[in-house]
């Protein structure tokens, strides 16, 4: 089937699955025609018509696919994919695309605050004001200094980079393992080590940095816990399928760990009651890392811009099925 490119004026309908930030409203408004967005009892609300779709944390599968059969482009305000069938929408003649720079910034900071808040013991030195139990709170408090300890990254990508900046500036020394990563990628003052658990074993702060994909799912349980140096910290703002929340509790409950911060679980968000919330040596945000205002409009513009060149025939900068392209753009007989 062969599909007409967007002109400037088309103003093609484009489902937003999340609000548009206002102070972008006029901008988008001017050159699309704005769907949506989701609603708590329909997350699909008004995407019958779309062509294109600026999609944030829901799945899209077939059946979602279904419900817009002109559509042309998923855009991903983020970096992940994992929630979006590729393979269906590849069959489909559906573009995929994402915004692997606009999170960098957000993320990294979010990460860096996690883990010194952990490392700082933040949240049961507030509890201890909040229930009344401060005085002579000073010998009770655990926390540790980063200066001089080690950072193990998992994964060495844009967000995982800039974690590594800001660590150095606190005096930390930066290790990396990333079997994908190419040598010159590397800064001279961060050390590189061939494997999992080579990281593991050196690190007082493991940071996780690297996609959920079939072969990362659970990537870290009871063997890589295991692994880990005694008293480390232990830190997720990447994708909750990558940890085993069950082998994470019992490191904690061993002792193994001194903490660790999440800013994605599995599922999301954890419910009320789950035993790692209301823990003193854990701290979890709802996956919030990018959720600055500088940041939601970045991905919100970037996404946007990658479903609008798709629409008008151009190859957009970050196209994750780039089978479909030629499809995309053939002319109309």
């Amino acid at each position: 089937m062969t599909r007409r490119p967007m002109t400037s004026g088309d103003r093609s309908p484009v489902w937003f699955e999340r609000a548009i930030p206002p102070e972008l409203m006029d901008e988008v408004s001017r050159v699309v025609t704005v769907l949506g967005p989701a609603t708590r009892d329909d997350p699909y609300a008004g995407l019958a018509a779309a062509r294109g779709a600026v999609a944030s944390a829901g799945r899209y599968d077939a059946a979602a696919m279904d419900r817009a059969p002109g559509l042309r482009v998923i855009a991903r305000t983020g970096i992940g994919y994992d929630r979006v069938d590729v393979v269906e929408a590849t069959r489909r003649g559906i573009a995929v695309c994402n915004t692997p720079d606009a999170p960098t910034v957000s993320t990294a900071e979010h990460t860096v605050a996690l883990m010194l808040a952990v490392a700082k013991g933040i949240q049961p030195a507030q509890a201890a004001l909040r229930d009344g139990s401060a005085i002579g709170y000073y010998g009770r408090h655990r926390a540790i200094e980063l200066d001089g300890k080690v950072l193990g990254l998992v994964g060495f990508g844009r967000i995982a980079r800039r974690v590594a900046t800001i660590s150095r500036g606190l005096g930390m020394r930066v290790t990396v393992f990333d079997p994908f990563l190419p040598e010159t990628t590397v800064p001279p003052d961060v050390t590189r080590v061939a494997s999992l658990g080579e990281v593991l074993g050196v690190a007082d702060v493991i940071s996780v940095h690297v996609p959920l994909t079939d072969d990362t799912r659970g990537m870290f349980g009871p063997v890589e816990f295991g692994q880990m140096r005694p008293g480390a910290v232990f830190v997720n703002a990447a994708r909750g399928g990558l940890v085993d929340a069950d082998a994470l509790l019992a490191a904690l409950d061993a002792g193994r760990l001194f903490g660790a911060a999440l800013d994605v679980t599995e599922p999301e968000p954890l419910p009320a009651d789950h035993p790692l919330l209301g823990r003193p040596d854990v701290v979890v945000t709802p996956h919030i890392a990018s959720a600055t205002s500088e940041c939601r409009v970045r991905i919100f513009r970037a996404a946007l811009g990658q479903a609008i060149a798709v629409l008008a025939g151009r190859r957009p900068d970050h196209l994750v099925n780039p089978e479909v392209y030629d499809a995309l753009v053939s002319p109309v007989p």
